[in-house]
């Protein structure tokens, strides 16, 4: 099995990523955090909003300096605007598609040459809802069919050259739906996974030789009500 080494993590202060950043540091590997919040752990951490692409791009680049590389990428990150079209402020649609999937896209650009190096692997987290549209959700259905797309032509490009895992996760148990109106919560007979559980997915795809790859991975609640 691969080591996991230098892994690079957005979104790692919370939720999924910090799961992750958890479970890469108990198999023995170094997360390294990007994000606009501070993490609890004293891992390797800058602070950057996907949003902008420059800021983004430098982050990668000190965190790889300063890690002496990157052996993979979990892009985690990820926001939402919940509502009708006409009713959700441009501004706030676009930055949904901007943090989730430009933001996806900026950092691995960034990380390629650190990546291609070591022959590493890039997770990109999509979602249920990046293969099953939904009313209301609009700006967050259009950023992560986007990084379904994004991601198997990532796939296809960088065939032999660095590993790419599409990872569609369901509903988990996180602080993602905090501030919602209640009709855009899960309800309480929910059944949402916990992150760890998703992390330790990713972790078993960041594991698998080289040359070998998990390419597309639905990971959700056996009671998923968004799948299939």
């Amino acid at each position: 099995m691969r080591p996991l080494g230098n892994t690079l993590i957005t979104g790692g202060a919370s939720g999924l990523g910090a799961a992750v950043a958890d479970a890469v540091r108990a198999e023995g590997g170094q997360p390294l955090i990007l994000d606009r919040a501070r993490p609890e752990s004293d891992d390797p951490f800058v602070r950057a909003d996907l949003a902008d692409r420059a800021a983004t791009e430098d982050a990668v680049e000190e965190l790889a300096g300063r890690a002496g590389g990157l052996h993979a990428v979990v892009n985690a990150a990820g926001i939402d605007s919940c509502g009708p079209l006409a009713k959700v402020p441009a501004e706030d649609w676009e930055r949904v598609v901007q943090v989730n999937l430009i933001g996806t896209a900026s950092v691995v650009r960034a990380a390629l040459p650190h990546l291609e190096a070591t022959r590493g692997t890039v997770v990109d987290c999509a979602s249920t809802l990046g293969v099953r549209a939904v009313g209301d959700a609009t700006a967050y259905c259009a950023s992560k069919f986007g990084v379904v797309g994004f991601t198997r032509a990532l796939a296809a490009e960088l065939a032999g050259r660095v590993g790419v895992t599409l990872l569609v996760p369901g509903g988990m148990d996180t602080h993602f739906f905090d501030g919602r109106p209640d009709a855009y919560r899960p309800g309480p007979d929910a059944r949402l996974n916990p992150p760890a559980n998703v992390a330790s997915a990713v972790v078993f795809a960041l594991r698998q030789p080289v040359d070998c790859e998990l390419r597309e991975m639905v990971i959700c609640s056996s009671e998923e009500t968004s799948w299939p």
